[in-house]
This record gives structure tokens, C-alpha cells and sequence, in this order.
């Protein structure tokens, strides 16, 4: 019998590794399911669903009586003839989307519904099993995204990219190399959704603002490739990074020490790759770059606070209609060249994040992984900053609330103005003047009536203004739905801080996170998860430490891309991991401290780098990036984003496991790992 290991534990564990579950219907069924419920998330789509229109009417009209909706105008009105003969009216089409969010959710009620999972998947799944707490993994990383959001929201980062802006000069390879080590230092420090959220607008703008940069194609890559990158230095930079150590009982300053060698020397390496072969291109990094000026009368206005609603007023709406119109780009070169930052904040978070991180990584060294959760640091130190945002906000809400209240009537005439002009053909009088001959200009009985035309349309088109701000503002008897509207504008106007980090926080995680662990629990129980460890411990025994190296960084690549993110990959492989413990040890084999820190540090690598690799869906950060992007009018597509990031990924994993196989042979012995 093994040292430390009770009679007790080795029936666990033979029960566990009991490869002959795999026969029973449950169990292809649940393999099936979990497969097509990771393509799915690689793949999302809708799914049409046909109603009745006569229920959806009635049910619409109940709400509205019970005063939750606004009253529905007329479809009968609003509807135009010809729709109305082509449609089939009796049917309303409503697309149901399939995609990260509800198909492992419904995944999870159908093997709930057959029997195929009971109580034991779900709890484990949630609640925790084998030292992974699923619990306490969302809540620390969402505390700690709050703080992490908050510094972003003070506009630290946009002010500290202006920095390196200026400091990089006009010369192109020394902003690159200047940007490329800012943000990978600042990702390492808070991790790399606000990077993401900060950092992709900027470097958007930055390139559009640019006359000689022709695609922003190497700096947004580079930008994604190395905040993933740093991820992998801390514990607290990626949720990967928190299933890992938690599975295996690392410390977290261990964690670091063991994957930060690795981590620099891609980074050091990977750089002149990058300027000198993958973005060779001058017309992508010129020698010399070129950046618009900003007007003279804009230097030296007030920066504007992104977060507060309607703060650029009718910009919103001229943004809205002509993406690369004048104004459009006048707007981005002040969010690029006068950045808007709130400096109390912004040091009172960093604080916060310093003494935060400090107190995790002392704490955790020092009491051999924690006996208690570590979101008892997060969460109070994100209550305090949550706290921190409200004060300011309420201090600031005279000021805030003017801002938003002159922007938005500053947009609603804009919208209004649009609309008077486009009735009843008022488009014409306003782009074009009555032609007025030479003779009329000399001769005094032919101006006037001119004028008086002029004044009287110009009239006219003030009355229709102020009759469309009227409608505008007649909303109509109050409703559930209005009233909520009105309570978020004013958190959104009072609070701008608070409220923008909580509508940015990665809730969606939860609900996908808990139902992978839910996923890939069913998958140990019903002996896949042991199949697969089979097959792990016979790779490693033909191929030593050098082979588990290889083989787990390819894995965790390749899985990102189709077992449901990074994330799900990373559940998955720890499992796979913790089953491979087990068959040595029910085998009284030991696996030597080499190979299975080779393996686990391995995978660390793997499940950052693979963020960056073929698909956006390889991790939760990319959908973000990509989503961003596309609202700044940058479209990245699919074949472009593999396509690029193959030669990446490829340099970036070769390094990091190269430098990781020197590292093992170095500080690990052949000695048994002593879990």
C-alpha cells in the first residue's frame, strides 16, 4: 500500500478508475453530448423558433396591461403593404442563440433529465471536489476583476499608453517595443481583461489616427499575443491559472517562480520575430510614423470621462451614422492624445491591487496553500474599492449629472434635427440652396423675397425640431421597464464608475464555468476521465519528461480551441491529471517530481499561449477582443486570426517548453512526487 494512503482511499480510487463505465449507454451518451457542446461553443449559431403571433400578441398586450411594457404601437401601421403580402403574418420568428452561455446549460439539464448525472456531478461541479472549489475559483476571480476593472475605469491605462505614446516618439520600432513591454508588464500586475478593454480601443484609435500605419493587423495582434502571454504569471491573472493550483495545491509564489523563466524568455525571443519576420512589413510598423495633429482649440479643453453616459453628446450620434466622418476621427485623436484620468482613483486602486496581491502571495506561502478560501482577501479588498467608486461618485454627481444632462439634450436635438430634416423633404432645402442668378444679386426687389423664403423654411424646420424633442420626451404613462431604464441611467450618471465596472465584469463565466465543471465531472464518472489518463501515462512512459512536456503544451493548445475555452480545457486536463496520479498510485508506481511538475507547468503554458492560437473561442478574452474590435470598425476574421497567430503560437510554445524542459532537468530530481 502506498505511504499515506488509507484502504479507504485506494477503493475511491479504484471505483474512480473503473474504465468499464464506459460501455453503458449514460456514458456515450454523456461523451457525445460534451463533444458536441464544445463544438458549439467553437461554433455558436441561432436557431429560428416559430410562434403564434396571436400568442405573442396576447402575451405582449398582458404585460402591457399589468403596465411592465410600454404600450406596442400598431404593427398594422407600421408595416408596409408589401411586407405584408410577402410575410406570413401569423407567425413570429424569434432566433434562440446557441453558444458558450446555454449549450453547456442545456447540456447539462438533458443528462440531468435522462439520468445520466444526479447530485453527485452537480455538487462536485460546483461546490468542489479534489481541492478544485469551482465556488471559490469565481469568487476570487471576479473580486478581484472588480479592483483590476476599477483602475482601468480611472483611466490609468489609456493615460499610461498616452506616456508611452510620447515617450515613443514618431519613431515606429521603438513605440512597438515600447508598447509591447507596457503591456506586458501591466497585464502581468492586473491581468488581461482590462488590457483588453482599454488597451484594443487605444491602439484602435492610435492606428487611425496614424497617416502611414495601413492596417492596425501588427499592433492588435501583438498586443493580444503578449497580454495572454503574461498571463501565466500569476495565480490571479487567469482563471486557468487558479484551476491549476488549486487542483495541485500550489502555492502561489511557487506557481510563479516555476512558469516566470519560461514566460520571459518567450517574451525576450519572441519579440524580434515579430518586427523582423511575422510584421515585417513597413506599411505595418513604419520607420516613421506619422500621427495627426490635434485641433488647435481641442488641447485645451477638458479631458472627457468616458464613463459617464452622453458625455460627447451629439458625437454619439455622428459616430453612430459616419464611423470615419470628420467628427469621428476628431473624437478619436482626443481619447488617444488627451486622455481622460481620474488620478485619486487611479492610486487608490493601485493600492488596493498591491496590498491585495502582496497579502495573497504571503499569506498563501506561508500557510502551505491556505486553509481558508482565498476570496476572503479578494473579496473584502473588492468591497472596499466598490465602496471607494460609490464615495466618489456621490461626490462627484452635481458634476456628473450636468455632463449627462447636457449630452444628452445635446444628442436628442441632433436626432431630432435628422428627423425634421428627412420630413416631408426638408433634405433637399438644406444640402442644397435656391439657385440665385448674377441679376439677382445686384438687384434689390429679387433678394428680398429670397430671404424671406429662407426664414420662413428656417421657421418651419425649428418648429419640426421642437415638435420631435416633444415626441421624444412623451414617453407615455410609466412601466416597469421605463422605470428600470430611468433607475439605470441615473446609477449610470450618479455612480459612472461603479456602474460601468459592473456591467463590464465577466458574469458570463459564471454560468459557462459551472457547467463545464458539471460537464467534466460526468465525464470522470462515467470513466472517460480515466481513459484518457490511460492513454496520458502511456504517452509518458515511452516518451519520459521531455515527451509529457511536448505533449501537454500540445494538448492544452489544440483543447483550447475545441473543449470549450482555455477554461474548459483547463478543468478537463486537471482531472486528466489528478486520474494519472491515481493509476500510479493504485499501481504503488511513483511518477517522478520531474515528469509531473514538467507536466502540470506544461499545461500552465499551454492554456495561456492557446488563447492565441486558431479560434477567438479559445478563450473568453478573445470573443471580448474581437467584439471590441468590431466596434471600432476593425473586422478580424476568423482565417486571418489563425492565420496569423499560427506563427505565434508556434515560436511562443517552442520557447516556453524548451526553456521549460532546461528548467526541470535543473530543479527536479528523479525523486517521487510527494503530493
Amino acid at each position: 500500500m502506498p505511504e499515506g494512503a488509507t484502504s479507504a482511499d485506494l477503493e475511491r480510487i479504484q471505483v474512480n478508475l473503473d474504465t468499464e463505465k464506459i460501455r453503458s449507454w449514460h456514458s456515450i451518451v454523456t461523451l457525445i453530448v460534451f463533444v458536441l457542446t464544445n463544438l458549439v461553443v467553437l461554433c455558436p449559431f441561432h436557431i429560428p423558433v416559430y410562434l403564434p403571433r396571436l400568442l405573442v400578441d396576447s402575451f405582449l398586450r398582458s404585460l402591457s396591461a399589468l403596465r411592465i411594457i410600454a404600450p406596442r404601437p400598431n404593427r398594422t401601421q407600421d408595416a408596409s403593404k408589401s411586407e405584408r403580402r410577402t410575410k406570413d403574418t401569423s407567425l413570429v420568428r424569434f432566433n434562440f442563440p446557441l453558444n458558450f452561455i446555454t449549450a453547456p446549460l442545456i447540456a447539462v439539464l438533458f443528462l440531468l433529465v435522462i439520468l445520466a448525472i444526479g447530485r453527485e456531478e452537480v455538487h462536485d461541479g460546483t461546490v468542489g471536489v479534489n481541492h478544485i472549489s469551482p465556488l471559490d475559483i469565481m469568487a476570487f476571480f471576479l473580486s478581484l476583476a472588480y479592483i483590476a476593472l476599477s483602475i482601468d475605469a480611472s483611466g490609468l491605462i489609456r493615460f499610461l499608453a498616452f506616456k508611452v505614446l510620447q515617450k515613443g516618439g514618431s519613431v515606429g520600432r521603438r513605440l512597438y517595443l515600447y508598447l509591447y513591454l507596457f503591456f506586458f508588464g501591466l497585464t502581468a500586475f492586473i491581468g488581461n481583461d482590462p488590457i483588453i478593454l482599454s488597451g484594443t480601443p487605444f491602439l484602435a484609435y492610435m492606428t487611425r489616427m496614424s497617416s502611414n500605419i495601413t492596417h492596425p493587423r501588427a499592433w492588435i495582434f501583438t498586443q493580444f499575443a503578449v497580454a495572454n502571454i503574461a498571463s501565466a504569471i500569476l495565480v490571479s491573472s487567469n482563471p486557468t491559472n487558479l484551476v491549476l493550483a488549486g487542483a495541485f495545491s500550489i502555492k502561489f509564489i511557487d506557481y510563479t517562480a516555476n512558469i516566470i523563466i519560461p514566460v520571459i524568455a518567450t517574451v525576450i525571443i519572441l519579440f524580434p520575430f515579430l518586427l523582423y519576420f511575422i510584421f515585417a512589413d513597413k506599411e505595418l510598423i513604419p520607420l516613421s510614423i506619422k500621427m495627426h495633429e490635434l485641433p488647435e482649440e481641442a488641447r485645451g479643453t477638458e479631458p472627457i470621462n468616458p464613463n459617464i453616459p452622453y458625455a460627447r453628446g451629439r458625437e454619439v450620434g455622428v459616430d453612430q451614422e459616419n464611423p470615419y466622418g470628420e467628427s469621428t476621427n476628431i473624437s478619436s485623436l482626443e481619447e488617444v492624445m488627451n486622455p481622460f484620468i481620474d488620478k485619486f482613483s487611479a492610486v487608490f486602486g493601485t493600492v488596493v491591487m498591491s496590498a491585495t496581491l502582496i497579502t495573497l502571495l504571503a499569506l498563501n506561502a506561508a500557510g502551505g496553500g491556505g486553509k481558508h478560501p482565498v476570496f476572503w482577501i479578494t473579496l473584502p479588498a473588492a468591497f472596499i474599492m466598490f465602496c471607494w467608486d460609490i464615495g466618489v461618485g456621490w461626490y462627484n454627481r452635481k458634476h456628473t449629472r450636468g455632463i449627462a444632462r447636457k449630452g444628452r439634450e445635446d444628442l436628442e436635438r441632433a436626432r431630432a434635427e435628422q428627423r425634421a430634416v428627412c420630413e416631408e423633404g426638408l433634405a433637399a432645402h438644406v444640402t442644397e440652396k435656391p439657385y440665385i442668378s448674377d441679376s439677382s444679386v445686384t438687384s434689390p426687389h429679387l433678394t428680398a423675397p429670397h430671404g424671406d423664403i429662407d426664414s420662413s423654411e428656417d421657421r418651419n424646420l425649428q418648429d419640426r425640431i421642437a415638435r420631435q424633442i416633444s415626441l421624444q420626451d412623451d414617453r407615455g404613462p410609466a412601466t416597469l421597464e421605463s422605470t428600470s431604464s430611468d433607475a439605470y441611467e441615473w446609477t449610470r450618471e450618479t455612480f459612472p464608475t461603479a456602474t460601468i465596472v459592473i456591467a463590464h465584469l465577466p458574469f458570463t463565466l459564471v454560468p459557462f464555468a459551472f457547467c463545464m465543471f458539471v460537464l467534466v465531472q460526468a465525464l470522470v464518472t462515467k470513466g472517460w476521465v480515466p481513459v484518457f489518463a490511460h492513454g496520458w501515462d502511456h504517452w509518458v512512459d515511452r516518451t519520459g519528461t521531455v515527451g509529457a512536456i511536448g505533449g501537454m503544451g500540445f494538448l492544452s493548445v489544440v483543447l483550447s480551441n475545441f473543449a470549450g475555452t482555455n477554461i474548459g480545457t483547463a478543468i478537463l486536463l486537471s482531472r486528466v491529471i489528478q486520474a494519472w496520479q491515481d493509476i500510479h498510485m493504485l499501481n504503488s508506481v511513483p511518477i517522478s517530481a520531474r515528469t509531473f511538475w514538467a507536466t502540470v507547468y506544461s499545461a500552465a503554458l499551454g492554456l495561456n499561449y492557446g488563447a492565441f492560437s486558431a479560434s477567438f473561442s479559445a478563450s473568453l478574452a478573445g470573443l471580448l477582443w474581437r467584439d471590441i474590435l468590431a466596434r471600432k470598425n476593425i473586422h478580424v476574421g476568423s482565417l486571418e486570426f489563425a492565420r496569423v497567430n499560427v506563427s505565434i503560437i508556434s515560436i511562443s510554445m517552442v520557447v516556453g517548453c524548451v526553456v521549460l524542459v532546461g528548467q526541470v532537468y535543473v530543479i527536479r530530481g528523479k525523486e517521487a512526487y510527494d503530493a
